[in-house]
């Protein structure tokens, strides 16, 4: 049964609408009006049309941020995706880490992007869970009064390289120069961190959950479930990513199916700062990208499992002194 970890009063969260300005050497925001609460963004977030990809100024409902977060775990790099019922779209998807930028923030997203991983990728060890540190910073414990955090062994967040083309805010440009493109049907700016997380190797039978706030009457609702995931892998081959998904649980990985899937609007085509899609069919960005999709019954997690299973047979179950 799922775990109810925290309660928020939605009201509570306040954003700006922006406006934006965009040429081909780069692109700026400031905030404009009155703070929105989360109904009213809902409400501004319709579509709108720009008739040049590259040049452009117009008023946009909210900023939002998104980490294209690379997990490396034993030796192999994969990229997080996380499972989402998007209520105000009425669709499923598997898309990056991602949230709304509140009002007081807009001026430091990449602050709003950690506090995301914090709160949506939760790492489970059998001795509790992994607290997390970005450089020199420690990330939240957003749901301490539900469950164990370790004080040791925390992971740690790096920056990657950044986007070609500068973002500012006003005249400030934007730290770790994240990836910016309009979403033209949901009317937002869209801003994507490329960050690593290493998993320390000290961390043994290593399970990965994804925790998002759904809203239910008058209350945000952030509930664990044990058995739905809803965290997935993608590995990487040479920085490159391959076409499987896998879950990950005591340290096992299990093969995700990706059939009917579809991939939120960060994996759609990009035409100069704009997106114009929903999202988009797994097999479509699988051609897009130019990847080769998994043999039936094949893969890296199958695998490794048979390893497992053929090494405990060989290898007897004793302690070893030294």
């Amino acid at each position: 049964m799922p775990r109810t970890l925290i309660r928020k009063n939605p009201s509570n969260f306040k954003t700006l609408p922006l406006f934006v300005e965009a040429t081909p050497e780069g692109l700026s925001y400031q905030s404009v009006g009155r703070p929105l609460n989360f109904t009213q963004i809902l409400q501004r977030r319709r579509p709108v049309a720009v008739g040049d990809s590259e040049r452009f100024a117009l008023e946009l409902a909210n900023l939002g941020v998104s980490v294209r977060l690379t997990l490396h775990w034993q030796n192999r790099d994969y990229w997080v995706l996380v499972r989402q019922h998007r209520q105000d779209r009425g669709d499923v998807v598997l898309k990056l880490i991602s949230g709304y930028v509140p009002a007081h923030e807009l001026n430091l997203p990449l602050h709003t992007a950690i506090q995301e991983i914090a709160e949506e990728c939760l790492l489970e060890t059998p001795e509790g869970w992994l607290g997390g540190r970005f450089n020199e910073t420690w990330l939240p414990a957003p749901y301490s009064s539900a469950l164990h955090y370790r004080e040791a062994l925390p992971f740690r967040l790096t920056p990657l390289s950044g986007s070609a083309r500068p973002v500012r805010c006003a005249n400030l440009p934007l730290i770790e120069r994240p990836r910016a493109y309009v979403h033209l049907p949901t009317a937002s700016l869209q801003l994507i961190y490329d960050l690593r997380l290493d998993v320390p190797k000290e961390a043994k039978s290593l399970s990965l959950f994804h925790v998002d706030e759904r809203l239910e009457g008058d209350q945000l609702v952030a509930r664990l479930d044990r058995k739905r995931p809803d965290l997935y892998l993608m590995p990487l081959q040479d920085g490159r990513p391959v076409a499987e998904l896998y879950t990950l649980k005591k340290d096992q990985l299990y093969p995700a199916s990706t059939r009917g899937l579809f991939l939120a609007e960060s994996f759609a085509r990009q035409e100069g700062w704009l997106v114009k899609d929903e999202r988009i069919r797994w097999k479509d960005w699988v051609r897009q990208q130019g990847l080769t999709p998994p043999a039936k019954n094949s893969g890296l997690a199958l695998l490794r499992g048979k390893a497992k299973q053929l090494l405990k047979k060989m290898v007897p179950r004793k302690k070893v002194s030294s």
